[in-house]
């Protein structure tokens, strides 16, 4: 269920879990799209020559995904912010999943905070961190 004003969010509820796309085909399109036609966004071997696992998706665009997550759940919220933090690099044609949980609710000012993780298939943290929100009263 889509999320479409402040009284419908509650503290605690996990928001659904988003598959993004960090398929090498899409994140190369994207690093050419912003000028990053660089190896390590476009070739896995490339990337590997650098010390990288393989190619990387561009963090701006692990970011669109925690956004798109957001509009997924609330598709009126206004991002206000998305704070993060990358603890490793999200490896392109490794399968990713991106959860939420509402943390905080201010209903004075119609807020949410939602604290954010994109994670590989081993389960491990690849990026986290906290997207404030603001919903209709």
């Amino acid at each position: 269920m889509a999320i479409k004003k402040l009284d419908e969010v509650e503290f605690g509820v996990d928001l659904p879990t988003f598959i993004p796309d960090t398929s090498l085909a899409i994140t190369t399109k994207f690093a050419k799209l912003i000028g990053w036609n660089a190896p390590r966004f476009t070739d896995h071997e490339a990337a590997k020559k650098e010390g990288l696992a393989g190619a990387m998706v561009p963090g701006v665009l692990s970011q669109g995904y925690l956004v798109a997550m957001i509009h997924n759940w609330a598709p009126v919220a206004e991002v206000l912010a998305v704070d993060t933090v990358f603890r490793a690099p999200v490896i392109a044609d490794e399968a990713h999943t991106i959860t939420g949980v509402v943390t905080d609710i201010d209903e004075d000012n119609a807020k949410v905070e939602i604290d954010l993780t994109v994670a590989n298939e081993k389960g491990e943290t690849r990026v986290f961190g906290t997207a404030t929100v603001k919903l209709p009263k």
